[in-house]
């Protein structure tokens, strides 16, 4: 059985994007902590997500998980299924979308132990989320892990964006 995850993509309209740039559509993703992802900014990019277990709901654990990795709850916004998606590794990602503009005052997330430098014997806590803001959708492209881009591409195509 694969792994499931479940996340939350934010969505807004932004100002109006110059000719060309887009239709100012903008995404809230989160720069995935720890020493593996310190350095690296194109493709090291995620929406908010986290496991959950068999028989617990998928909604239910996006919220959990993304105020795990904000620090803050998710907005109030009416979340609707954007779908499944399965990653590269085989995982399953069940995606909620809301259009909601969400403006924390800081991010502060949860943190996962990791021996570090390896072999080192030394246990390391390391936020799972060092960073999370808004960008316009071209640019989300260009940060996202690349097996998220489909997430992304079924916003674009849902038709409900406002």
């Amino acid at each position: 059985m694969p792994i499931r995850s479940a996340g939350v993509l934010l969505y807004r309209q932004g100002p109006a994007a110059p000719a060309g740039a887009g239709d100012g559509l903008q995404v809230w993703i989160a720069h995935m902590g720890g020493p593996f992802w310190a350095r690296k900014d194109a493709h090291a990019w995620s929406i908010p997500k986290g496991e959950y277990s068999e028989g617990e709901d998928p909604r239910s654990a996006a919220l959990r998980e993304f105020a795990e990795e904000m620090g803050t709850p998710a907005p109030e916004a009416e979340y609707r299924l954007l779908g499944e998606f399965r990653q590269p590794s085989g995982k399953l990602i069940t995606v909620f979308a809301a259009q909601v503009d969400f403006a924390p005052a800081v991010i502060s997330s949860n943190t996962f132990p990791l021996e570090w430098p390896k072999g080192s014997g030394r246990i390391q806590h390391y936020p799972e989320i060092d960073d999370a803001r808004w960008f316009p959708e071209q640019e989300a492209r260009l940060k996202l892990v690349k097996g998220q881009l489909p997430i992304l591409d079924a916003l674009v195509k849902d038709g409900q964006l406002a």
